[in-house]
């Protein structure tokens, strides 16, 4: 059996340290959602990413997420692929002690259906 994370929206992974690593598909799906050209976009919203090599999320003066609105997502149907895909694409040792995501025993070829599925919410957002 495999474990598949269901979000619970709680709001955690949206407040630890560390940055959201935007794609270009992620720059122009957010600037269309928030009507914004890219590049309003990436100057509003963006700064370089701790390696240097491509841009990630601003964020707000406490560390949490620029788009965090309480415990809600407001960019939530354009979030970035980085974010769509935890816990259940990737995570860290040690994420279960913040993220509430209750974890559900599911059969490999369901998880797999599941990680399509995921990825079709991106690919239609």
């Amino acid at each position: 059996m495999a474990v598949w994370y269901e979000c619970q929206r709680c709001g955690a992974c949206c407040r630890w340290e560390g940055e959201v690593r935007l794609t270009d598909a992620d720059i122009a799906r957010l600037a269309g959602f928030l009507g914004l050209s890219e590049k309003e976009f990436i100057e509003r919203y963006t700064r370089i990413d701790v390696r240097r090599a491509g841009l990630a999320l601003k964020d707000k003066e406490d560390g949490s997420c620029v788009f965090l609105r309480g415990r809600e997502c407001a960019v939530q149907p354009a979030k970035p692929e980085q974010c769509l895909g935890f816990p259940n694409r990737w995570r860290f040792p040690g994420f279960e002690k913040w993220c509430r995501a209750r974890p559900v025993e599911v059969d490999e070829a369901e998880r797999r259906r599941l990680c399509r599925e995921e990825a079709g919410e991106l690919l239609s957002g």
